[in-house]
């Protein structure tokens, strides 16, 4: 499937009209996160300890954040590549799977993603009070301090979706211009965010998020398929 071509073929004129050819649910999804930045804009502390995620633990926690941090990001290029990819890849995967059930899985990849950073996230604030018993440390009250925001993990779901469903589809990056199968492009994304992730490498970002969304992403649409649930609308 050439997604682009698929665009540039059947397009309509202007904003309105790309927006139009969009299915649904990945339309929607990029509208309410562009309203979300916007509104950040306009007053970023209170959108940010409001609906960022932030560990359980944190004064600025609340029940909905792990659902909101999704629609939120941290500047104008975070927002335009997750974007650019929820077109490019969940527009594929919405068609394919349909609307409903393409919604379920941007939403279980999210949420697998936040769980499994947050795991992560209690394990080290557990070693970090084994190595400092009865007192609160900086690392700590960063982690504490800190929001996780971002559609990264859903997007990471939605391109390993992707690549199960159209495993020799090529993809070429922009820079470098390498062009690989995207079962093999996804294999090289799940290796990197493991060694950064572990390695502590792009401190800032992640990692563990991205691969929790990839695994539920992967998971979800294995049942689906294992249960003959997939191509049922």
């Amino acid at each position: 499937m050439n997604i682009m071509a698929y665009y540039y073929n059947n397009r309509q004129s202007g904003i309105f009209g790309f927006f139009s050819d969009m299915p649904p649910v990945t339309r929607n999804i990029i509208l309410i996160n562009i309203v979300m930045f916007i509104a950040t804009l306009i007053n970023q502390n209170f959108m940010v300890s409001t609906f960022a995620m932030f560990y359980p633990k944190s004064p600025f926690f609340h029940i909905w954040q792990p659902v909101t941090y999704m629609f939120m990001h941290g500047g104008f290029w975070h927002l335009f590549f997750n974007m650019f990819c929820l077109w490019m890849f969940g527009s594929a995967l919405e068609r394919t799977i349909g609307s409903r059930r393409y919604l379920v899985f941007y939403f279980v990849a999210g949420l697998g993603a936040v769980l499994t950073h947050t795991i992560v996230e209690y394990f080290q604030m557990g070693a970090m009070a084994s190595a400092n018993p009865g007192i609160l440390t900086e690392s700590q009250i960063n982690l504490l301090r800190t929001p996780t925001l971002g559609a990264s993990g859903a997007i990471y779901g939605i391109q390993i979706g992707y690549a199960m469903l159209y495993p020799n589809d090529v993809w070429t990056l922009i820079f470098p211009p390498i062009s690989l199968k995207a079962k093999w492009f996804v294999l090289i994304f799940i290796v990197i965010e493991l060694f950064t992730g572990v390695t502590g490498t792009m401190d800032g970002v992640a990692h563990f998020a991205h691969l929790g969304g990839m695994l539920f992403g992967f998971l979800l649409l294995l049942y689906w398929k294992k249960s003959g649930k997939l191509w049922r609308r």
